[in-house]
């Protein structure tokens, strides 16, 4: 769980990565989306959906994940947003209805575990991160919602008894057709036909803002993937005028829940350019406002700054 390469890098303002998922898995028959199949028993009975725990916890929530995604979040008392999103996470969990874990995972105390606080999903026993830093409820809601789903479609559709009473599945509306394709994609690591689908949705739907940012998600985690942290951080540091490296090591930052960092090295590096890198720097800046969200405070500030560099 601690490794450093990004091979699954983080996503950011509602993304989730699903390229780790096993795409093997038998689909589920007749079922809605991350409902329990009718007349099926639950895989256990808990006292709550969102659990404490370290190691073993882990390993047994990654034995259980073969049969129901689970969800990691790993936090840290030093991170403010970490301490803002627990809250928000386990409300959301609860409110799935025991088709989904939430295992808390404290770094200051598990360390060996990791050092950055982020959300993963376990998936078919595969770890996936799915978000770092706090992202707005709604674009959680939505990864989660997406995570349920693409479950669903591989047979990973079991749950928990919550107080030895047996829950109840709320309806969830399904993915648009372009929407579904590109998820389904992603969990078959296929970025170009992810990519594609987001662009015929937006040709369809030049409105369609999830599109928008499904599309600069998956750009962003198709640049990302394969790259390590190290060689990424090194070739940035020794090319600091070397318009891809930076633009490397910006993607790394907002994948880790480094989002001022990842915008202030570009607008930072934009007024050294010429008129091309200048223009590079801003599609790319637009681009990562996207994977963000369009009412973070972050990237409001990041796009008034930008809007002055722009008029200077």
């Amino acid at each position: 769980m601690a490794d450093e390469t990004t091979n699954y890098p983080a996503a950011q303002g509602g993304a989730v990565d699903l390229s780790g998922l096993a795409a093997n898995q038998p689909d589920a028959a007749g079922a809605a989306p991350g409902a329990p199949a009718t007349n099926a028993a639950p895989l256990a009975q808990v006292d709550d959906v969102v659990i404490s725990g370290g190691e073993q916890e882990l390993d047994e929530f990654a034995r259980l994940s073969t049969r129901m995604p689970v969800l990691v979040e790993m936090h840290a008392s030093w991170s403010h947003e970490s301490r803002e999103l627990s809250p928000v996470l386990e409300s959301i969990v609860r409110e799935a209805g025991g088709r989904l874990l939430l295992l808390r995972l404290d770094l200051d105390a598990h360390s060996q575990l990791g050092s950055q606080p982020q959300v993963i999903a376990l998936f078919g026993g595969q770890p996936m991160p799915l978000f770092s830093g706090n992202p707005p409820r709604e674009q959680i809601v939505q990864v989660i919602n997406e995570l349920l789903q693409a479950a669903a479609s591989r047979g990973l559709d079991g749950f928990v008894e919550v107080g030895g009473a047996e829950a109840e599945a709320p309806s969830e509306p399904p993915l648009p057709p372009l929407h579904q394709a590109a998820q389904e994609a992603l969990a078959l690591g296929d970025y170009a036909a992810a990519k594609k689908y987001y662009e015929q949705a937006l040709t369809e739907a030049p409105a369609d803002d999830l599109a928008k940012v499904g599309l600069a998600q998956v750009n962003l985690l198709g640049r990302l993937q394969g790259k390590t942290l190290a060689e990424v951080r090194e070739r940035g540091a020794e090319a600091p005028d070397d318009l891809d490296a930076q633009f490397d090591v910006a993607d790394l930052d907002l994948s880790g829940g480094h989002v001022d960092d990842a915008f202030s090295r570009l607008l930072n590096l934009y007024p050294k350019l010429d008129d091309e890198g200048k223009s590079a720097v801003r599609d790319r800046l637009l681009e990562l406002f996207d994977v963000v969200g369009a009412e973070d405070a972050r990237v409001k500030r990041a796009r008034q700054r930008l809007t002055s560099l722009l008029f200077a």
